[in-house]
């Protein structure tokens, strides 16, 4: 079957030259992009009834730009005033530059992993006498409080943030050929939106082994895998299929 519309559980690229777009213009495709799951902060006293002190830590773990934002939203409620020592250790260049929105980048004490989290904690290690905090979201990935207790430092996780189901209402009776899922938390958005979802002629395209067991749990089947070694992004793997899928009489 031919693929005309696409389904894509995240937000828009706010970039003009994403390869979505390009995507669109080379086949002819249909693309909307709505998020199945979004994300809200907790209050300043639910941060507080997770025992979490501001006062007590000299270093900040960040993992994304929501926990930039949610720390600095949390430190704003309680009428914490982030010391200027305050050192801030980001897992990658984007989140560091994003902390540029609320510090004075060149006056700070800022570490930078390269990308992934394991990359980060050779400097964590570096710095074992700060008492850090990982403001994070309620679902942090189980692997990363075991990679900081390996470390043997003073740390603590505080829930800063949720993520959290969006209303999808308003797809009850819209069909697409396919759904794009990113993590399992959109395939669980899926069905507490549509309980009764059957999949019919609807392909299904999954990043990420996680996702693809959580679709698997579900008992969808999957038709787009990525990323491969042949399509390594989302956007090559349905360029791949659209392109079979449309040539086919």
């Amino acid at each position: 079957m031919k693929v005309k519309t696409i389904l894509v559980s995240q937000p828009e690229p706010k970039v003009e030259n994403s390869p979505y777009f390009n995507l669109i213009e080379k086949q002819k495709v249909k693309i909307d992009f709505i998020p199945f799951i979004h994300v809200e902060g907790v209050s300043g006293k639910e941060v507080r009834i997770q025992k979490v002190d501001l006062n007590n830590f000299t270093a900040i773990i960040l993992t994304s730009r929501n926990a930039v934002d949610h720390y600095f939203r949390i430190a704003e409620e309680l009428r914490f005033k982030v010391p200027d020592t305050m050192k801030y250790f980001c897992q990658s260049e984007a989140v560091a530059f994003y902390l540029q929105k609320y510090v004075v980048y060149r006056k700070r004490k800022i570490y930078v992993g390269k990308r992934t989290f394991q990359e980060l904690l050779p400097l964590i290690k570096k710095y074992k006498n700060e008492k850090f905090l990982l403001p994070s979201s309620d679902k942090l990935k189980p692997q990363i409080p075991e990679l900081i207790n390996e470390l043997g430092v003073s740390w603590k996780q505080a829930t800063f943030y949720k993520t959290v189901v969006s209303d999808l209402s308003d797809l009850e009776n819209v069909y697409y050929d396919i759904l794009v899922f990113f993590s399992p938390s959109g395939i669980k958005s899926l069905f507490e939106n549509f309980p009764d979802f059957e999949q019919n002629n609807t392909r299904i395209a999954v990043f990420g082994n996680t996702t693809v067991q959580a679709a698997t749990d579900k008992g969808l089947r999957i038709d787009i895998k990525a990323p491969t070694p042949e399509t390594p992004s989302m956007t090559m793997a349905l360029e791949k299929y659209i392109k079979e899928a449309n040539k086919r009489k």
